[in-house]
């Protein structure tokens, strides 16, 4: 099995060490069975859900067990430990933002945290100081308000993007990466990049997959069962070992290898602008040096692998709904036309292009980025309704599931901008913006979705006002059918 992919037969491992270990290994609690939990499917002596967690797409799976059971939350139990799946945008505004105190922290999974070593990153950390510190860095220069330090950076990439698409437009996913990844490289660090196979691009999609795929609860037996780490690197035949050391590898070059360049680049005066050269020039040389310069190292590296599979979603799924709905294409194409007049569009012409605004919010909408988010982690027992949620327990939005609610966005599988737009063609206030669920929850919510927002914003005006999205044709000019496929994973 290749190292490159991590896989879910921890399961099976696990089950050929026997039932004892699993018997001594299980917190469970007898006591806790008597509690309400909200419902669910029902569960098994001691492993409890274990087989029912959903192999891919859970999001989809959640939704369901909440129809089934008519309740906006849900309840799993895995090995004696809790989790929480809330269903509705009511349940989430409840419990994340009213109820943030109790629900702010994350979960620390041995696996993603520990083993792999990503506990540095923003998405991971539990609430608490290390936390607000590396948060408040990067608002300090990424807000909206600062939007002269990273639009230009932003106009940059896209138009040499353009550029590509036109010279190369059957490799639009490639260059669509490159342009992404090499923007959020710039920003971070100022490192330029090569016209093509970027090592540093390359890392970070390594990167991101492996959190990805780690992340999501369940992936891995020793996120339920930390006691069995030592046992399944004895598995004859079994992969985990290996797999762990490679993936804390990639993660040890991603955090460091942009970050020393970029120290050399400062030291030798050839470094670019960036959030990183930015920051050490505002060291405090009265305080903790080396504590500051690892806030910043960490926080260039949230920098560097935020943009990248979120922002990239949002664009590939441009190219997804016009390749099926040629018609948004053109009243996107009409709108542009009217408005630019032929040059090029501007972050400053969002205004005038409420229809543009319409799509990449049905975009955001359509397919999320993050169809669930980030789990979170209940600090203290709390009440739901009538129904416990017991401290320790994880606790997931699945913003799928209330980004495809019937009531707030009608027939939701279908790709319609005009939800969002009013009787006069203007952005619709009263229709909930998508992005309330689309980057996560209360106090956990990204940081720089405005960021993301934007560059698929700027990208989606930029595409449709120069360019045709269509089906490729064959020798004799067939349409080439394409089966288009949505991965499963946990973007962090």
């Amino acid at each position: 099995m290749s190292p490159l992919s991590l896989s879910s037969l921890e399961t099976k491992d696990f089950l050929a060490i026997g039932a004892a270990v699993l018997l001594s290994g299980a917190l469970y609690s007898t006591g806790r069975r008597k509690s309400r939990y909200p419902p669910g499917p029902k569960k098994l002596p001691v492993v409890g859900n274990l087989f029912d967690l959903p192999k891919g797409f859970e999001w989809e799976t959640y939704a369901l067990w909440s129809k089934e059971f008519n309740s906006d939350v849900i309840h799993l139990e895995v090995l004696g430990k809790s989790i929480i799946v809330v269903n509705s945008f009511d349940a989430a505004t409840e419990l994340f933002d009213k109820r943030s105190t109790f629900y702010s922290s994350r979960p620390q999974f041995p696996m993603v945290n520990e083993l792999m070593g990503w506990k540095w990153l923003i998405s991971a950390m539990v609430y608490g100081e290390p936390w607000r510190e590396r948060r408040k860095l990067f608002q300090k220069h990424f807000s909206s308000n600062n939007a002269s330090f990273y639009q230009p950076v932003q106009t940059e990439f896209i138009r040499k993007m353009l550029v590509r698409l036109v010279e190369h437009p059957d490799d639009f996913l490639g260059i669509t990466r490159h342009a992404v990844g090499g923007m959020s490289l710039s920003l971070a660090y100022g490192i330029p990049i090569q016209h093509q196979d970027d090592p540093y691009i390359s890392l970070a999609e390594k990167a991101a997959a492996s959190i990805s795929e780690a992340a999501i609860p369940g992936a891995f037996l020793v996120d339920m069962m930390p006691s069995l780490r030592g046992v399944l690197e004895m598995i004859p035949g079994s992969t985990f070992k290996q797999k762990v050391q490679y993936y804390h590898d990639l993660q040890e070059t991603f955090h460091n290898k942009p970050y020393d360049a970029t120290i050399k680049n400062i030291a030798s005066g050839v470094a670019k602008p960036s959030f990183m050269s930015a920051c050490m020039e505002e060291i405090d040389e009265t305080g903790n040096i080396p504590h500051q310069k690892e806030v910043i190292k960490d926080t260039a590296g949230i920098v560097f692998a935020a943009a990248a599979d979120t922002t990239l979603s949002g664009i590939h799924s441009l190219f997804v709904a016009m390749l099926h709905h040629p018609e948004v294409q053109e009243k996107a194409q009409a709108e542009l036309d009217r408005v630019l007049g032929g040059r090029l569009p501007e972050f400053s012409d969002e205004p005038d292009l409420p229809y543009v605004s319409a799509v990449v919010k049905e975009l955001l909408r359509w397919h999320p980025a993050t169809p669930i988010a980030v789990p979170h982690y209940a600090s203290e027992d709390d009440m739901w309704e009538g129904y416990h949620i017991p401290k320790g327990s994880v606790v997931i939005g699945n913003a799928w599931a209330i980004l495809h609610d019937e009531e707030a966005y009608p027939d939701p599988s279908a790709f319609k901008p005009e939800r969002f737009l009013d009787k006069e063609g203007q952005l619709d206030k009263n229709v909930r913006d998508p992005a309330l669920a689309a980057f996560g929850f209360g106090r956990r919510m990204c940081p720089g979705s405005h960021i993301g927002m934007s560059v698929v914003w700027l990208t989606t005006a930029t595409i449709l006002a120069t360019l045709n999205i269509s089906q490729a044709v064959d020798e004799n000019g067939v349409p080439i059918a394409h089966k288009i496929e949505y991965l499963p994973g946990l973007i962090w």
